[in-house]
């Protein structure tokens, strides 16, 4: 594990200039450090770290490096294998042997230099893993789902407010053009008064964890099982459980029950659902699934449908608004398909398939820089996100429940409210 820095490069400017004391400097200073030749000065470089750099880790990394204002100076995993190859690609990027790697993140936030992180590791950590970098003092572009629970996704929302941070979830469809315009279809009342908005997850099925059979556990400088499991209930080790996106062997959620494809899918599409309703509070009735449906409706009679048959020809992640006078259609394809081409009112929409991240990694570093609200910021992740959570409870349960967003909670359903949070294991605490 890397020594950490005692003394950041802005702060010894700080310390030194404040002093007077006056310091020796070389005859030819690099273009690069003062900002010439199209190269960003160390002073105005965002320096990150990543935490939990995978599979959909690396590909986020891929968008960060090419940001000139980006400095990636530090990674940290509970594998061995995947510190060393993500340095490895940091390292060579730049051109030197620079990238510090960690096991325990909480030694990444403890430098002072770092701005900000990039939390790509499974889903069990996202919420835990955003919180302590907030208190850290860090911003940070976190990977969905970003809360296991109602519970946490409250308080998530609040950390971020109360700590002053830039938060960004990786809700990248926000930052897409075609999805932007549908959503603002509905958001600013061109489809006329919204009656349905739809989501299409991928799957409605309630996952409950599995048990893999224990074998033996690595040393933990290759393999840091307990860090691994971090918040969640201990198990004993199986390799299988160390891929995130493995719903179906126990991986990603290790708890109570995992969130699916209802939550998986359901942060992009139900998070655009929330954007063209103008970010509301979430639903506050859900009906238990009824030929590939859950019905959902808002305070003001609006519906949430979580649809699960594919019936959208417009790629994956498909959503529908449907207003009183008209609906329009988008999905990963990049295009739109619209009740009328009215509705486009001579506007060119861009069509950008394939979900790209870079804009929205771009959103989030303007923001850090402005101290600006990014579009996938903690409340409009909260909202989705309870809709998802409760949702899934109706999922789970096989019935109605009805939320109260004034309270919190499930109104008279000591079963349903049981289930908004989950008992994390020592010694973690959000």
């Amino acid at each position: 594990m890397s020594k950490r820095p005692k003394l950041n490069r802005r702060r010894f400017l700080r310390t030194t200039s404040a002093t007077g004391v006056a310091m020796a400097a070389p005859t030819i200073i690099p273009s690069s450090a003062l900002g010439l030749d199209g190269a960003v000065a160390p002073s105005e470089r965002i320096v990150m770290g990543g935490i939990g750099i995978g599979r959909r880790g690396g590909y986020d990394l891929s968008c960060f490096l090419p940001e000139k204002d980006v400095q990636f100076a530090a990674v940290c995993d509970v594998k061995q294998k995947r510190r060393g190859e993500v340095k490895k690609i940091i390292d060579k990027h730049y051109g030197n042997q620079k990238c510090d790697t960690y096991r325990d993140f909480r030694d990444l936030l403890d430098r002072q230099d770092i701005d900000a992180v990039l939390i790509a590791t499974g889903p069990n950590w996202h919420a835990v893993a955003a919180m302590e970098a907030a208190k850290a003092g860090k911003d940070m572009y976190c990977e969905k789902p970003v809360t296991k629970n109602i519970s946490q996704s409250l308080i998530l929302a609040e950390t971020m407010q109360r700590c002053g941070r830039v938060f960004q979830a990786g809700t990248q469809r926000r930052n897409l053009p075609h999805f932007a315009f549908a959503c603002e279809l509905a958001r600013t009342g061109k489809l006329g008064k919204l009656k349905k908005v739809y989501a299409h997850p991928m799957g409605m099925r309630a996952i409950t964890s599995g048990w893999l059979p224990e074998e033996a556990e690595p040393d933990p400088e290759v393999v840091d099982w307990d860090m691994y499991l971090g918040p969640a209930a201990w198990r004993p080790y199986n390799p299988k459980l160390l891929d995130g996106f493995n719903f179906e062997k126990g991986g990603g959620f290790v708890g109570a029950f995992k969130g699916g494809g209802v939550l998986e899918w359901g942060s992009h599409c139900v998070d655009l659902c929330q954007w063209a309703v103008n970010d509301c509070l979430p639903p506050v009735q859900y009906d238990p699934p009824k030929d590939g449906e859950i019905v959902t409706r808002y305070d003001n009679g609006t519906e949430l449908i979580f649809r699960e048959k594919g019936w959208i020809p417009l790629g994956s992640c498909p959503v529908r608004f449907e207003g009183e006078s008209g609906w329009v259609e988008a999905g990963d394809s990049g295009r739109i398909v619209l009740s009328s081409p009215e509705l486009l009112a001579g506007r060119e929409v861009a069509e950008i398939g394939g979900y790209p991240a870079t804009f929205h990694v771009r959103d989030f570093l303007d923001c850090v820089k402005t101290r600006s609200q990014p579009k996938g910021n903690a409340i409009a992740a909260r909202n989705a996100h309870i809709a998802c959570h409760a949702a899934n409870i109706a999922l789970y349960l096989g019935r109605q429940v009805n939320y109260d967003n004034r309270k919190n909670e499930f109104i008279d359903d000591v079963a349903a409210n049981r289930l908004r949070s989950e008992a994390l294991r020592e010694p973690w605490r959000i």
